[in-house]
C-alpha cells in the first residue's frame, strides 16, 4: 500500500489528529513575542533600554541562553539594537520598513521580477494619492511638499542626495493621503525598487533631473489650485515618461537584491 493510499484510508479521527499538530513554539520564541508586542504598543519607545537581563530572567522565569536566544529574535528583526561593552545593552528601534523590503524583495527576486514590474506596482499607487491630495490639502501639507522642493533643489549637485530627495517628495505625496497602510507599502516598495534600481539605472544627467524637479514643481501648482483631474493627469505622464527612461535603460533587468 502506497503512502498516499494509506493517508486516504484513514479514518477522518485521525486525519483531523495530523491536521490538528501544530509545532509548539520554543520558549525563547514565546518571550521574543511577548517583547515584541511591548514595542510594538509603544510600552517601549525607540531609543529606550530593555530591562537588565536579570530583570528579565525573573519576569520569564527563564535561562540566561533562553534570554539571549530571544533577544537576537528580535534583534534579526530590527527592533533592538545590542551594544557590546560596559555602556552597553539593548535598545528599542522603530520598526523598519526594509526590514520587510528584505524578505519581501527576496520573494520577488525569486520570482524573476522585473524593474519594469516593481515600477509598475509603485506607479500604480500614486497617482490616485495625488488626485485625493488635490481635493482634500491642507496648508501644513502644501508647505510640506514645499519643504520637499527645496531639499530637491538643494541637493541638485549631488546625485546620491538628489536621488534621496525625490524619493523624499514621492513618500511625501503618499504621506499626506492619510492612508497608513498605503504609506507602509510604498516604503517597503521604495526600499526595493530603489536598492535594486541603483546597479543598472543612469541618473539621466542634468536635463534630466531638472526635468524630474519641474514637473514636481507643477504637480505642487496643480494640487495647491485644487486641479484634481490635471494634477492626476500630469502625474501619470510624469511616471509614463520616467517609465520610458527605465525601458530604454533595461526593464527587463531582473532584480538582483543578493550581493
Amino acid at each position: 500500500m502506497t503512502e498516499a493510499t494509506r493517508a486516504v484510508n484513514k479514518s477522518p479521527q485521525k486525519r483531523n489528529a495530523a491536521a490538528l499538530r501544530v509545532r509548539v513554539p520554543k520558549t525563547a520564541e514565546l518571550v521574543a513575542a511577548s517583547l515584541r508586542r511591548v514595542i510594538i504598543r509603544g510600552e517601549l519607545e525607540p531609543g529606550d533600554a530593555l530591562p537588565p537581563e536579570s530583570a528579565l530572567m525573573e519576569q520569564f522565569g527563564i535561562s540566561r541562553p533562553t534570554l539571549r536566544e530571544a533577544i537576537r529574535v528580535l534583534e534579526s528583526e530590527a527592533l533592538i539594537s545590542v551594544r557590546r561593552g560596559v555602556h552597553g545593552g539593548a535598545r528599542v528601534n522603530a520598526p523598519d520598513p526594509m526590514v520587510a523590503a528584505r524578505y519581501l524583495g527576496l520573494i520577488l527576486e525569486y520570482r524573476g521580477t522585473t524593474l519594469g514590474e516593481m515600477f509598475q506596482l509603485v506607479a500604480s499607487i500614486e497617482p490616485p494619492c495625488v488626485r485625493q491630495l488635490a481635493g482634500r490639502h491642507t496648508p501644513s501639507g502644501i508647505g510640506r511638499l514645499h519643504e520637499a522642493l527645496a531639499t530637491e533643489e538643494e541637493a541638485k549637485d549631488d546625485p546620491a542626495a538628489l536621488a534621496e530627495a525625490k524619493a523624499a517628495f514621492h513618500a511625501t505625496l503618499v504621506e499626506l493621503n492619510g492612508n497608513r497602510a498605503m504609506l507602509a507599502l510604498h516604503e517597503t516598495l521604495q526600499c526595493i525598487f530603489y536598492q535594486a534600481k541603483s546597479p543598472h539605472i543612469a541618473t539621466g544627467g542634468k536635463s534630466g533631473t531638472r526635468r524630474d524637479h519641474e514637473e514636481h514643481v507643477k504637480l505642487v501648482k496643480l494640487i495647491q489650485a485644487g486641479e484634481a483631474d490635471e494634477a492626476e493627469a500630469h502625474w501619470r505622464r510624469h511616471i509614463s515618461r520616467m517609465e520610458k527612461e527605465l525601458n530604454a535603460s533595461g526593464a527587463n533587468t531582473r532584480l538582483e537584491l543578493l550581493d
